[in-house]
């Protein structure tokens, strides 16, 4: 399997909870369209077989234009293979298709042959949405699933849990108010407050109260709750999804399979090194201009592509398959992790299921720490 994630690096308005890199000045997206496209023609090379997932995050990939996109996709499709069906998606903010200068449309993106749609709704309340500075309003945010869905079947949706002041009421309704679109997938994360935001900001001044991991564990099982009641599956830590519409390009990252990531700050895998492009968008179209990578690369060890699999195997519904981790580790590295993960299947936190280790109900939320004391120091 092979993944193609872009990087769209614009956003109209700085999220005050984002610490990912984006500009909020939009006058150099014809340049970085331009820069991109030629690196997607410098590196066709990588993609050794059909790709099986196309991505476009950000940033905000809907800031761009029809033309913009098209673009894109047209330098895709002339240096790329892609597999029948691939799943193709792309990052959309309610507010770009509300504006009386938008220059996309929801029928345009299937024109492309997008046929996934994440939207960042983030929550269904104003007062949310004013705290964390999204562009865009509850009823443009409703009015937007209103004619999405019906048009992309594969929908999914971004919630945010444990702001401040949210109560239980207020996530139970955000929760009820997703459901009712009747989308197949959505995606929840526990508000984070990382240094270098407006939000670090405001809590360190005192402005707003800090998060509660409390609050947001109570929100995180109230959610769970709610929509295995509905047939969702919990397939990933912050991943609820129907049969057959679980995220194929997340999927493919958790499993380590291959990945290309284009644009400033985007990541690759090529299955023994990580590479990194520079976060500057204007060094980046630089260099890219001039048939230059400005690309750095750490080749894996042994022990760190075994700590890469106790990470993300935690969080997946699956767990760690403890008879690959003896084939690709060898038994060394199978006893160290058995010896290591006792003490939490004493206390009810990890299980071994058909020789999977995985996460109980108890542990999930404790997933990233426990897998630290898992990891090959």
């Amino acid at each position: 399997m092979y993944s193609l994630y872009i990087h769209i690096p614009f956003c109209r308005q700085a999220c005050h909870y984002c610490d990912f890199h984006f500009s909020t000045t939009l006058k150099r997206k014809g340049e970085m369209v331009k820069a991109l496209c030629k690196e997607l023609e410098l590196r066709k090379t990588e993609a050794t077989t059909p790709l099986q997932t196309i991505y476009l995050g950000g940033g905000t990939p809907s800031v761009l234009t029809f033309a913009e996109l098209s673009e894109l996709f047209a330098t895709i499709h002339r240096h790329y293979r892609i597999n029948h069906g691939a799943e193709i998606t792309i990052e959309v903010n309610p507010d770009d298709f509300s504006r009386s200068d938008s220059e996309l449309s929801l029928t345009q993106l299937k024109e492309l042959g997008i046929n996934r749609l994440s939207v960042g709704i983030q929550s269904f309340f104003d007062e949310d949405l004013r705290l964390m500075n999204r562009a865009h309003s509850a009823q443009q945010a409703s009015a937007f699933l209103e004619k999405a869905v019906p048009l992309f079947a594969n929908t999914t949706i971004d919630l945010i849990y444990g702001i401040p002041h949210m109560t239980q009421e207020r996530w139970l309704t955000n929760i009820e108010r997703a459901l009712s679109f009747k989308i197949p997938h959505l995606s929840a994360y526990a508000l984070t407050v990382e240094p270098r935001t407006a939000l670090y900001q405001f809590i360190k001044k005192g402005k707003i109260p800090p998060t509660d991991d409390a609050q947001a564990n109570t929100h995180f099982y109230l959610l769970k709750e709610r929509l295995e009641q509905e047939g969702f599956i919990h397939y990933e830590l912050s991943n609820f999804g129907k049969e057959g519409f679980f995220s194929q390009n997340n999927t493919a990252y958790w499993e380590q399979k291959l990945y290309m990531g284009i644009g400033p700050s985007a990541h690759s895998y090529n299955g023994y090194a990580r590479m990194w492009n520079i976060a500057h968008n204007i060094k980046y179209i630089e260099q890219i201009s001039q048939g230059i990578l400005p690309q750095e690369r750490e080749i894996l060890t042994k022990k760190d592509l075994y700590n890469e699999r106790i990470m993300t195997g935690l969080r997946i519904q699956k767990g760690i398959s403890l008879e690959h981790i003896r084939e690709d580790f060898g038994d060394s590295y199978l006893n160290y992790l058995k010896q290591q993960a006792f003490p939490y299947i004493e206390k009810g936190l990890l299980k071994n299921q058909e020789n999977h280790l995985v996460t109980t109900e108890a542990g999930m939320f404790l997933s990233d720490g426990i897998a630290s004391d898992l990891f090959m120091l």
